[in-house]
């Protein structure tokens, strides 16, 4: 029987010249609930962009469901968990949009930079007033990057043919690299300072929202201008408002905001903003790749090929199943690393220690702890094929080292990395059976043991060791509700340093760990979601 493949919104002749000779595709209204469901019976691909929901009671109207297509980045209108449990692949078009991103960003600079929107309003309306919208050039100036990921790199590639001095802000891309692009990397206080245009580039995650609020609006040129086409809530909308009210910011152009769709924001009553409707992936050639790219993923996948895009499966059936149980085992251990490390180390080193290596491929397991070091950094899904691309962007080289010694483990896990300011990482961790059982534990946290479940949401705390230190951090979180789940402590020595170790039910914001740390005086704090998508 010739599979289905079920079309539910518009895609390019040149996505569906793809399918048309292999497959038999039909065309349904995703919108159209009813037609929708009926139309899910008889397929093995469903292709959506934005407006079709595919939750799980569409995935369960589909029996012979194994693919489910977002031609675009987003998965909001997927429910990838309930796909993933009916073993349904789902794939996207993570880099479909990224050029158009980041000529949206020049756009916007380049209209707030020469008052263009205000100038040809004031024109269409019967007013010729050339001083009054006078701009400024580009050439010579300073222009802050904030954040290094592709759309970040290729806007400073373009803007950097305008003759403009670039420095960037991004603390997991590491120097060499920036320095090959013509960057500077600075912190964020200094990216301030010196800019005299920044545009921002940032994954939306809880560390960036917010990133750039009153107190960082303070340190701003008198004359900047900025720019945010990444995500709303980057930057505090209301702080940029009071900003541009006192003349703190000359100019700004927002094509993102904290909630959309939006149609009333304080910044829409100043003639130097800019402001578009979230227009960053509206063109013709981003909607065209990403429909092309999800059509040759459907492809590739319903003839049983290995698919580079696919976000919620782990690299199927190559991998020898005694492996497979050590993929979110790696994966969990570079989340943790990041976590610790506050960064991402210039190189990494992922060993795999145990009989397995002598029985086994293991390289997998360098893609699996890759994913897990970027998954909470950038914003694209991270998958095992895209990990090795996103390392190479930011100069992080990962390598894989073996030793088929067996120590208290059967099989150990280690993810170590030494960082620019010269401290060095380490987390460790095994796959424990308990009858049939198999639960994935924390063995090791730079040279601490442990015997911790990687799961949840765990808090370290680094300190000098001493009597009522657990109970302070336990009356901080406490008062906020936040409930401890599971605590333990490991010490070198009675005195010296210790690290607690903390899994609570929920997870904790920034301000409230960094009170919990100077509660007690620790040298340092970190936290990682382990919770299973």
């Amino acid at each position: 029987m010739t599979p289905v493949v079920l079309i539910a919104e518009e895609l390019a002749p040149a996505a569906l010249d793809v399918l048309a000779h292999d497959f038999d595709v039909r065309h349904v209204d995703g919108t159209d609930r009813a037609a929708l469901l009926a139309a899910l019976a008889d397929a093995d691909a469903v292709i959506v962009r934005s407006a079709t929901q595919i939750n799980a009671e569409a995935i369960a109207a589909a029996p012979r469901l194994k693919v489910i297509a977002r031609a675009g980045i987003g998965l909001d209108n997927v429910e990838v968990p309930a796909a993933t449990a009916r073993g349904v692949m789902v794939v996207n078009a993570p880099t479909s949009n990224i050029v158009s991103a980041a000529e949206q960003a020049i756009a916007l600079l380049l209209a707030v930079a020469r008052n263009t929107a205000s100038a040809s309003s004031a024109l269409k309306n019967g007013e010729w007033k050339r001083s009054k919208y006078t701009g400024v050039e580009l050439q010579g100036k300073t222009v802050g990057v904030v954040g290094l990921g592709r759309i970040g790199v290729l806007f400073a590639q373009r803007i950097a043919a305008f003759g403009t001095r670039l420095i960037a802000y991004d603390p997991y891309v590491q120097p060499a690299r920036a320095a090959q692009l013509g960057v500077r990397l600075v912190g964020l206080e200094e990216l301030l300072r010196e800019s005299d245009f920044i545009s921002i580039h940032l994954p939306k995650t809880p560390e960036t929202v917010g990133l750039i609020g009153a107190k960082e609006l303070q340190l701003v040129k008198p004359d900047v201008r900025i720019i945010n086409a990444a995500r709303g809530g980057l930057i505090d909308e209301d702080a940029l408002a009071e900003a541009l009210a006192e003349g703190r910011v000359a100019g700004v152009g927002v094509d993102v905001y904290l909630k959309e769709p939006c149609t009333s924001s304080p910044l829409f009553a100043f003639d130097n903003v800019v402001a578009t409707p979230h227009l960053g992936a509206s063109t013709h050639e981003a909607q065209d790749k990403a429909g092309l790219a999800v059509a040759k993923s459907v492809k590739l996948a319903l003839q049983g090929e290995f698919v580079p895009d696919a976000v919620n499966v782990q690299a199927g059936g190559l991998v020898a199943e005694e492996v497979r149980p050590l993929l979110p085992l790696a994966e969990k251990l570079g989340k943790v690393f990041t976590a610790v490390a506050g960064g991402v180390a210039a190189g990494v080193t992922v060993e795999v220690r145990g009989e397995i290596v002598n029985q086994h491929d293991v390289s997998v397991l360098k893609l699996a702890a890759s994913k897990g070091l970027f998954s909470a950094i950038v914003e694209e899904q991270v998958t095992y094929v895209n990990a090795p691309l996103i390392a190479a962007d930011r100069g992080v080289e990962i390598d894989l080292t073996t030793n088929p010694e067996v120590n208290e483990h059967k099989n150990l896990v280690t993810v170590r990395g030494a960082l620019p300011d010269g401290r060095t990482v380490s987390v460790a961790g095994a796959v424990v059976t308990h009858g049939v059982r198999e639960q994935i534990k924390l063995t090791e946290l730079d040279g601490f043991d442990l015997e911790l479940d990687a799961e949840g949401n765990l808090l370290f705390f680094r300190y000098a060791d001493r009597p009522g230190v657990v109970g302070a951090v336990g009356t901080v979180l406490g008062a906020v509700g936040v409930n401890i789940a599971a605590m333990q402590v490991a010490r070198r020595e009675a005195g010296g340093e210790a690290l607690m170790t903390l899994t609570v039910d929920s997870p904790v914001a920034a301000d409230l760990l960094q009170r919990a740390a100077e509660n007690i005086g620790a040298a340092s704090v970190s936290a990682v979601d382990l919770t299973e998508e």
